[in-house]
C-alpha cells in the first residue's frame, strides 16, 4: 500500500498559497495603481490587465518548466551559467535604462529584469555544483571558495547596472545553499564576513546608498526630501489599524506614496485591509515558504541531492526577497528596489517566480515517483 503523500503528483499546501498569493496580488495592484494609470493611460485599470496578463503567463510558466525533468537542468548546468552571464552582459549593453539603472531589456509586453533570470540560472549551476563535490565542499576551504568565485563575478555585474538588491539576495541563496550542504563552520564564517565586510563597503561607496541608510533609522526628520516615501509608507499603515479602510479605499495610493503597486504595495495592503490582512499575507508566505523547504527537505532524506539544493536556493531566494520587501516597507530595512513576489506589479517578477516555482513542483514530483516505486518493491 503506497505511502499517503507518494499518491498526489504535487503539494497541495503549495498549491494553495501560491494561487492565494497570485490571486491576493491581482487584486491589491488593481486597487493600488487605479490612480497611476488613469493619469499615465486614461485608463484606470491598465495595470490590472496588465498584472492579469502576467499572471497568465507565470501559470504557464510553472506548467512548462514542471515538465522538464531534473536531470536536464542538472546536465546543463554550466549552459545555465553562461546564460546567466550573458544576460547581465547584455543588459549592460543594450538595457534600458531607468532612474539611473540599467537593469532591463525591452522585449515588447514587458521590460525583462535580466537579473530575475540570471538568479535562477545560478540556482541551478550551485545545485549541480555541490551534488558533484559535495564531499570536496564540506571538507576543504578550497572546495567551498570556488564557487563563490563565480558570485563575485557575478556580483560584479550587478554592480554594474546598479542592482544592490540583487546582489543581496544572489548572496544570501548562494551562502544558503553552501551551509545547508554542510560546509565546516569555520569556513562559512570566514567568507561571512568577507562578504558583509564587501557589501558594506559597496554600500558607503555611492552616497546615494549612504543617504538610504542614514534615512531608514529617521525617516521623519527628512519627510520631505529622501525621507518621503518611507514616511508615506508608515502613514498608510497607521491608517489601516486592525481592519483596514477597505479594499480600494487606500488614500496613500492617490500620488502620496510612490511606487504604491510595486515595492510599496505591502504598505497599501497594510492601509486598506488592516493588521489582520497584513498578518493573513505574511501567514501565506510563511506556508509558501516551509513548503518549498520541507520538500527540499524530503528530496535530500531520499538521496536526490541536486533537486533538494536546488530548491533550498530557491526557497532562500524567495524567502531574502520577502524579508527584504517587508523590512523596507516597514522601516527596519533600507530602501531597496525588490519587488514583493507574486503580490508586487511587473512581468519579469512574476513570471521568474513561476519559472522558479515550476523547478520546485517537478523536485516535488520527481520525489514523489521515486517514493511510489520505492514503495512498491517492498
Amino acid at each position: 500500500m503506497l505511502h499517503q503523500s507518494s499518491t498526489h503528483l504535487f503539494d497541495g499546501w503549495l498549491v494553495f498559497s501560491s494561487l492565494a498569493l497570485l490571486t491576493l496580488g491581482w487584486l491589491m495592484v488593481s486597487s493600488a495603481s487605479v490612480a497611476v494609470a488613469e493619469f499615465w493611460t486614461g485608463n484606470p485599470q491598465h495595470f490590472a490587465i496588465r498584472q492579469g496578463v502576467f499572471a497568465v503567463l507565470a501559470l504557464f510558466a510553472v506548467f512548462v518548466v514542471s515538465q522538464i525533468s531534473m536531470a536536464f537542468s542538472q546536465k546543463n548546468g554550466h549552459w545555465f551559467l553562461l546564460l546567466a552571464f550573458i544576460l547581465l552582459g547584455l543588459v549592460l549593453l543594450i538595457g534600458r535604462e531607468v532612474n539611473g539603472s540599467t537593469r532591463w531589456i525591452n522585449l515588447g509586453l514587458f521590460n525583462l529584469q535580466t537579473s530575475e533570470i540570471a538568479k535562477i540560472c545560478l540556482a541551478i549551476y550551485m545545485a549541480g555544483y555541490l551534488m558533484r563535490h559535495l564531499r570536496h565542499v564540506r571538507e576543504t576551504l578550497t572546495g567551498f571558495v570556488k564557487p563563490l568565485a563565480l558570485m563575485f563575478a557575478y556580483g560584479g555585474l550587478l554592480i554594474f547596472q546598479p542592482d544592490f538588491g540583487s546582489l543581496v539576495v544572489v548572496m544570501a541563496a548562494v551562502m544558503g545553499m553552501v551551509f545547508l550542504a554542510g560546509v565546516q563552520f569555520k569556513h562559512f564564517f570566514l567568507v561571512l564576513l568577507i562578504a558583509l565586510a564587501g557589501l558594506a563597503f559597496l554600500a558607503i561607496l555611492e552616497p546615494y546608498r549612504v543617504q538610504r541608510l542614514t534615512t531608514f533609522t529617521d525617516p521623519w526628520s527628512h519627510q520631505f526630501n529622501s525621507g518621503y516615501q518611507l514616511t508615506q509608507a508608515l502613514i498608510a499603515f497607521g491608517r489601516g489599524h486592525w481592519v483596514g479602510l477597505g479594499l480600494g479605499n487606500s488614500v496613500q495610493k492617490l500620488f502620496y506614496l510612490p511606487e504604491a503597486h510595486t515595492d510599496f504595495i505591502f504598505s497599501i495592503i497594510a492601509e486598506e485591509l488592516g493588521l489582520i490582512g497584513g498578518l493573513f499575507t505574511l501567514g501565506l508566505f510563511v506556508l509558501f515558504i516551509s513548503r518549498i523547504f520541507l520538500i527540499a527537505r524530503k528530496c535530500e532524506l531520499l538521496g536526490q541531492f541536486f533537486s533538494a539544493y536546488l530548491c533550498y536556493g530557491l526557497g532562500i531566494i524567495f524567502a531574502t526577497q520577502i524579508l527584504v520587501n517587508l523590512g523596507v516597507n516597514m522601516g527596519v530595512l533600507p530602501t531597496k528596489g525588490l519587488t514583493l513576489p507574486f503580490i508586487s506589479y511587473g512581468g519579469s517578477s512574476l513570471i521568474s517566480s513561476g519559472i522558479m516555482l515550476g523547478l520546485i513542483f517537478r523536485a516535488d514530483y520527481e520525489r514523489r515517483k521515486l517514493l511510489a516505486q520505492e514503495q512498491g518493491n517492498e
